[in-house]
């Protein structure tokens, strides 16, 4: 599925991440071993669970209550303004990452809708 050749960032194919006729748009995730993936964007779902669900490794651990910090992405900084805005104890959690930076959200707390068609994320390093 993924091509690792000549130590550059691959990407999979749209047409093996997945079936675009069932998918509401798309999002790149680059991935902590320097994957990029091209996942699909399900309406009302969260992106840390399409991101989990399509094997993008990733812990989980306090089932995306706030809690934990697991899910930490940099939105690209083109749409980081796009997204709903942080509720307050999505901050108070980024402001307890050693990693966190302005363009820093919790994957677990943004839904999915088509007009994030396009999104870029990376994944943040692992805490501690």
């Amino acid at each position: 599925m993924l091509d690792r050749g000549n130590n550059e960032e691959a990407e999979t194919s749209f047409s093996e991440a997945f079936d675009p006729a069932l998918a509401d748009g798309a999002f790149h995730v680059l991935d902590r071993g320097g994957v990029r993936h091209l996942l699909p964007g399900l309406n009302g779902f969260r992106l840390m669970e399409i991101m989990r669900e399509c094997g993008v490794e990733m812990p989980e651990n306090c089932g995306g209550s706030v809690a934990c910090g697991t899910c930490h992405v940099y939105v690209d900084p083109d749409w980081f303004a796009r997204l709903v805005p942080a509720r307050e104890d999505e901050e108070a959690m980024l402001d307890q990452l050693l990693h966190a930076r302005p363009n820093s959200r919790l994957s677990c707390q943004v839904l999915w809708e088509a007009a994030l068609d396009g999104l870029r994320l990376t994944l943040a390093p692992t805490e501690g």
